[in-house]
Parts: structure tokens; C-alpha cells; sequence
């Protein structure tokens, strides 16, 4: 865990992830020392995982761990072998990203200030559920990267928002104007001036969950017909960019994905609109 943490610089989601199912294989493969593991054991693990009915997402995550944990022993602490490389894992299952369309988003975007505020709320409260919104969808961040931005990390000058993502990989995002300005008008309503950006009526930084709750509030004010998670803005913001010409080298930079596979489903979801636009309006489709 300290490697990970210290060496890796993994994220706290991460360690706690790897932790997890490390502290699950051993409860139930104990008492057999991890170096006197076979490839059996993980094979027996693999199977009761499936069994359970465990989707495949989650069991590759779990294995990743093992796989991670034994490269360590092996590079580190002088193990022969390792018993995880010599298993085959069930292909991963490819879920097309469910996305917003334009419509929608606009939609959501205005919902803060059509539906009344609790007394309980600070008055600026609607203006930060905005600007959280607008920064979400104009910069393509992932959950985690918004909530923990601080106020030095948006230049409105640059127009550009710099980003901590996975392993703290730092990259600069673009800011639409809408959104600077939704930024600009919640904070000087709240008065935040320095230190995190996005702060909760006790006025400390927001949390990640927080967001996720006032997303899910304001969708029950909406005709949008589908379950929505911050995840999903972030899912709109790079198909719409594709929709409009944006090349994939560049939508991966923003997004912050360290490799182009994990950028290319939104070129399918893209051509998969496509085809719904020709079926829906060729007379001979």
C-alpha cells in the first residue's frame, strides 16, 4: 500500500479499491501464505467471482489488484513466480456511454433557478449548483477533479482550469464562457476568494457525493428520461465534441485518458447517433 501510495502515487480510490479485494481474497483463500499462492487458488477466486454473478468490470478490477500486488513481490521481494499472469480473464463487457443531448443539457443547466430554494440555503447557493454544472460539461472532468479544485486553479484570463487526474497526472482543460462566467457569479455571491472552489453552506469544500445528490435533485425537475450521474456529463461533453468535428487525439488530452482505446467507445456512440439520425430521416433507410 505504501508503494502504491508513495511510488505510484495512486489515488485514495484506488488504494482503497486494491485493499479491498486483496483483504477479500485472503478471507477466503486463509490461512495459505500470498507466496504459496498457485495459480488455482486465483482460478477457484475467478470462478466463485462468476458464480456470484459479479459483473466482469468488477472482477477485471479485482484482479488487477492481484496482478499489481504480485508484480511488486516479484520485482521486490524476489518471488519466483507469479502465479496471476498464467490466468485468462473474461473479456471486458463494452456498454455503449449513455449521453445528453444538447437539449437536455440546457435543460439541466437551468433547472437551479426554476425550482425554489430550501430556507435552510444560502442565497448563493443556486449560483454554485450552476457554475458546478457548467464547469462539468464545459471541461469534461471527472468527479473527483471538480470537487477537488481550488480557486488558484481556474485562470479566467487563460480561460483554462488545470486539473489533477488519475495518479496526479496534471493536465490544462479549456473553459467555455458560459461557464466562466457562471464561475465568476457564484463566487463573488458567495465571496470565495481563495482556497476550494466549490464549498457547501458550512462554507468547506464540497464533496464528491454532495455533487452527485444535487445532479440527481435537479433531474427530477427535468423531462430527461434517464438516470444521471456526474459521469454521464463528462460522456456528453466528449461525445458532443466528436459530433463536431473535434479529432480524437485531442478529446483524449482533455479528457485526461492515458491511452486512445478508452477514448475511441465515444466515437462509436457517435456513429451510433448517426445511424439514428439516417433511420430516423431518410425515406429510404
Amino acid at each position: 500500500m505504501r508503494f502504491l501510495e508513495v511510488e505510484r502515487n495512486v489515488s485514495r480510490r484506488t488504494l482503497a479499491i486494491y485493499r479491498q479485494a486483496l483483504v477479500a481474497f485472503r478471507a477466503q483463500e486463509n490461512p495459505i501464505p500470498w507466496k504459496k499462492c498457485s495459480a488455482d487458488h486465483f482460478r477457484d477466486y475467478l470462478f466463485a467471482a462468476m458464480k456470484k454473478g459479479q459483473a466482469r468490470s468488477y472482477i477485471r478490477l479485482q484482479f488487477s489488484a492481484f496482478r499489481t500486488f504480485y508484480r511488486f513481490l516479484v520485482e521486490r521481494k524476489g518471488l519466483a513466480r507469479d502465479p496471476v499472469r498464467e490466468l485468462q480473464l473474461p473479456k471486458a463487457e463494452k456498454k455503449l456511454p449513455l449521453v445528453l443531448t444538447r437539449q437536455q443539457v440546457e435543460e439541466l443547466l437551468a433547472a437551479p433557478f426554476k425550482i425554489p430554494k430550501s430556507n435552510s440555503s444560502p442565497a448563493w447557493m443556486p449560483q454554485r449548483d450552476v457554475a458546478i454544472m457548467e464547469l462539468f460539461y464545459s471541461s469534461g472532468l471527472r468527479l473527483t477533479e471538480l470537487a477537488l479544485l481550488d480557486v488558484a486553479d481556474l485562470d479566467i484570463y487563460t480561460e483554462s482550469v488545470r486539473v489533477f487526474g488519475k495518479g496526479r497526472k496534471e493536465r490544462v482543460c479549456p473553459v467555455g464562457a458560459p461557464a466562466l462566467e457562471a464561475v465568476s457569479r457564484y463566487r463573488a455571491a458567495a465571496n470565495v476568494h481563495s482556497g476550494p472552489l466549490f464549498i457547501n453552506k458550512s462554507r468547506r469544500r464540497i464533496s464528491s457525493r454532495s455533487i452527485w445528490l444535487i445532479l440527481k435533485r435537479y433531474l427530477r425537475h427535468t423531462s430527461i428520461p434517464i438516470a444521471l450521474s456526474p459521469h454521464k456529463l463528462r460522456h456528453s461533453f466528449a461525445t458532443h465534441l466528436l459530433d463536431n468535428g473535434a479529432d480524437l487525439r485531442s478529446v483524449q488530452a482533455l479528457l485526461g485518458h492515458a491511452s486512445l482505446s478508452t477514448t475511441q467507445i465515444y466515437t462509436h456512440v457517435t456513429v451510433e447517433r448517426l445511424k439514428k439520425a439516417y433511420a430516423d430521416a431518410h425515406p429510404r433507410a
